[in-house]
């Protein structure tokens, strides 16, 4: 990767999100200084190796630490200078790049994938597309499909720098001449070897935030997702390993959906609100972050690519003038989802679950082994579906959910063990004197057996719901 730096200017914001992105995507780098002849004469060197150690300095934290940086001028004197005037630094920038430049391993197997950067016909042969072989490899003859135009293709012949040739391979620069097409329909995008790439709507992926990001990843917000050589606008839905298994080894390149999942409002990272939440409610107090994470993306469009390719969520409307990253976070794909119903047809198998967490108060006693509880559900609520969930009173006993109480949002608690000696005296307030009999009797058994409300007895109900179950099942474990 070669990242080219106004010399009279230094990082600006898009420099910044390149080396975001090679970081991400490269390996290796070379910093090129540009526009040197703008710099007085007579200061120029100090000023480059200003810039240089301004830029060694940025680099010492990334995986470019130490990398070589050249100085050069490509046009001096800008657009308008006579083409007799020779550039600066060139040549010392060539042996630079040859110094750094390495022959990478080539694989053939696999399927075929190409990325077409230019389209057009030759008349009474057909039409070129010429690009670069991402994976596999392609001989004479082969068929090959055009994902964008649904077609597939057969290759009449093939061209590497103006020589005829009858196989190309991973890393080659290739012309293919296909069957004859309307090159504007194509001008950039991919071929490859038939139905070996999806089209999909909806993927889950494993991602990292950008820590350059400033603000959190929300659940439910839009990003522009760039995935393979496509960038659609898409919502995100994040989500975590359940609290158990946050230390557990990432998994590379496979999602497990024989597992649960927890739903996440943001993504979990220092700092987060979601992750100050969990910090207070781990016993330990350390408030440990996941090893991995994932995101279910989908999309307004549907796109085609590889499985396992690179995805990168951005914020591009964003003003570019803002001084702040708009790269959000990056990762794998590593499932997508081809059928456009999917959220009837695969969304169910996602074990993604919300934790719920419901409290209330204990209203009164009816005897040793039943309490009457209210504020737990609203007067409309259906609570027959709650019944035989199990729930806790803050004395300690456990209770189990029997049915409603009345028409105002009551229910009955029944206590398998029985109330405590000490709980029952707690919920029990001495009975105050009526003046009355009769009617004044009963009342003055309601008012002996009503909890103090400075004091309340609460009722804890806890229970999990899965995010794409249909049916909107209460679990209880």
């Amino acid at each position: 990767m070669m990242l080219v730096i106004d010399v009279t200017k230094g990082m600006q914001t898009q420099s910044a999100e390149c080396l975001v992105i090679g970081q991400i995507a490269c390996q290796k780098m070379v910093v090129v200084l540009n526009k040197i002849d703008l710099l007085p004469e007579g200061k120029r060197q100090a000023a480059i190796e200003k810039m240089m150690k301004k830029m060694q300095k940025t680099l010492e934290n990334s995986k470019f630490q130490g990398c070589p940086i050249a100085a050069v001028a490509a046009k001096p004197g800008g657009p308008e200078a006579p083409e007799t005037v020779n550039p600066l630094g060139v040549s010392e920038l060539i042996e630079v790049l040859k110094s750094q430049a390495y022959l990478p391993t080539r694989d053939p197997t696999g399927p075929f994938l190409m990325a077409i950067d230019h389209c057009f016909s030759i008349k009474g042969q057909g039409t070129v597309m010429t690009g670069t072989v991402l994976s596999g490899s392609v001989s004479l003859g082969d068929n090959v499909e055009i994902p964008a135009l649904k077609v597939t293709k057969k290759v009449k012949s093939m061209q590497m720098f103006h020589t005829p040739v009858t196989y190309a391979m991973q890393g080659d620069r290739v012309g293919v001449c296909v069957t004859q097409f309307d090159p504007k329909l194509l001008e950039r995008g991919l071929i490859c070897t038939p139905e070996s790439l999806q089209t999909i709507h909806a993927a889950v992926i494993s991602l990292k935030k950008i820590q350059y990001f400033r603000g959190a990843l929300q659940t439910k917000a839009k990003f522009h997702i760039t995935v393979g050589h496509e960038t659609v606008m898409g919502r995100v839905m994040f989500f975590s390993p359940a609290p158990a298994d946050f230390s557990k080894e990432p998994l590379e390149n496979a999602f497990d959906f024989e597992k649960e999942y927890l739903y996440q409002e943001e993504y979990l990272s220092k700092g987060s609100k979601s992750s100050e939440e969990n910090k207070e409610n781990d016993q330990t107090g350390e408030g440990q972050l996941p090893r991995q994470q994932w995101a279910l993306l989908e999309f307004e469009k549907p796109v085609t690519c590889p499985k396992f390719c690179l995805v990168i969520g951005s914020k591009l409307d964003t003003d570019i003038h803002a001084n702040t990253c708009r790269l959000a976070f990056h990762g794998v794909l590593l499932q997508g989802m081809e059928d456009k119903n999917y959220v009837e047809t695969f969304l169910p198998k996602l074990k993604v679950y919300k934790l719920k967490h419901k409290e209330g108060q204990v209203e009164r006693v009816l005897d040793d082994y039943s309490v009457i509880g209210r504020s737990l559900f609203k007067k409309e609520t259906n609570i027959q579906i709650f019944v035989g969930l199990q729930v806790k009173l803050s004395t300690g006993e456990d209770g189990v959910i029997e049915g409603s109480f009345g028409q105002s949002g009551k229910f009955k608690i029944r206590i398998p063990n029985g109330l405590k000696p000490d709980t029952k005296v707690f919920l029990t307030v001495p009975s105050k004197k009526k003046s009355k009999a009769g009617k004044g009797d009963t009342a003055k058994e309601d008012e002996s057996s009503k909890v103090d409300s400075t004091q309340p007895v609460t009722i804890s109900l806890l229970f999990k719901r899965y995010v794409f179950d249909t049916q909107k099942k209460m679990i209880q474990s």
